[in-house]
Order: structure tokens, then sequence, then C-alpha cells
């Protein structure tokens, strides 16, 4: 196949699979969803979603975040690891979007860039997940994918957005990179790795990708 197959391939394997695409992590709102995707960062979506609804309770606004000081939001948010730089974060970002945008989450990608503790990728996720702007949002599942799939060369998340966006259609961005997240997870994971259940690796993966799997299975 060449790369057009191959995407054309993972576009409609993707689909069959994920008909309907939920969103990892819990929110009701694009703040919410910009503190869920803060505290994602170095820890898992199940644990995020513990802790949030516990965050939430208490302050699910902006307005109410910065009655909370630092420490308090910490010891609320520590077992997501990184506390002291997130809490920071979330109070910085929610005096910010009180100050300069009326405590709403601003539907840009340089303003949301701006905020405190708020990178690329977690702009990207909310202006795709919250405002349904087309973004590639590249997390370390669909890193990996890029690489396995042949897709990407692997040697930054920048390099695999950028590569994502030029194979795959503007129009399908949101959901394919959602998609994507829960394939990697379910099928091809870092560890624990099966390639019997990975569809689309055994079919289209990268030469060396696949005998160095097999390599290793034979030790």
């Amino acid at each position: 196949m060449n790369k057009q197959e191959r995407a054309t391939f993972v576009i409609n394997t993707l689909k069959e699979l994920y008909p309907s695409i939920p969103i990892p992590l819990n929110h009701k709102d694009p703040y919410t969803l910009l503190i869920a995707v803060l505290l994602s960062a170095q820890c898992t979506d199940v644990q995020v979603n513990k802790i949030t609804p516990i965050l939430f309770a208490k302050a699910d606004n902006p307005y109410d975040m910065i009655k909370m000081s630092v420490e308090e939001i910490r010891d609320i948010i520590r077992p997501c690891g990184l506390s002291p730089m997130k809490s920071k974060g979330i109070r910085g970002l929610s005096e910010l979007l009180i100050e300069k945008y009326d405590g709403k989450v601003p539907q840009d990608f340089t303003a949301l860039e701006s905020l405190p503790a708020v990178g690329h990728k977690t702009a990207s996720v909310v202006m795709s997940q919250a405002f349904g702007v087309p973004a590639f949002p590249v997390d370390t599942h669909i890193h990996r994918l890029m690489y396995r799939w042949n897709f990407s060369s692997g040697k930054n998340v920048k390099e695999t957005e950028k590569d994502a966006k030029k194979i795959f259609s503007k129009d399908l961005w949101n959901e394919l990179h959602l998609q994507m997240i829960w394939y990697g997870r379910e099928y091809s994971p870092a560890r624990g790795w099966d390639l019997e259940k990975d569809t689309i690796t055994k079919t289209i993966g990268r030469k060396s990708v696949l005998n160095e799997y097999y390599k290793t299975k034979s030790r």
C-alpha cells in the first residue's frame, strides 16, 4: 500500500471500531475541560476523572477557583502528579480568564497558549473538543501509532502533528485523533502489546517495528 492507501485503511478501520467516540476526560463546559486536560499531563485520564469531581464540587468555574488558595488546590489534585506546577497554573489561568476574558475560555489558540500551564497540546484539545475547531492534538498514543504506521519519523510530537495534518483531511481531525487514542489504548499499547490484536499495525506497520516485535517474541 502507498501512504494514501494506508491512510484510507486507518480511517475506515477506526470508523468501524469507533462509530461513536467518547471524550476520555469528563467535563461539562470549556473551563472544566481545560482544567481536566491540564491535570492529565503525565497522569492517566482514569485518575483525572477520579479527581475532577472532588475539585469541581468546590470550584467548577474561575470565580470559585480563585477563592481557593494554591495550597488548597494542590491538596486536592496531588494524586494527579506535578501538583505544585498544576495548582499554580489552575489558579493563575483562572485569574487571567476573569481579568481578560470575563471568566470565559477564549476560542483562540494564541490566547489559550498564553494562559499559565497551557501548552499547544492542551490548547488543541480544548479547541477541538470544546469548540469544534479542527485540531490534531498529539498525545503519547498518537505519537506511537504514527510511528508504528510509518506516517511519521517519531522524532518529536511537533513533527508528528505536522505529518498527521498533511496525511489526514482537516474535516476528520477532531474525530480521528480521539479514535486513535482509543485504538492506541485498546489495541496498540506501549506495554503488553499483542500484534495479533492490532489489526492496523499488523497490516500496514513499519517493517522495522514489525521485525523488532517478532524478534522480541522469539526470545
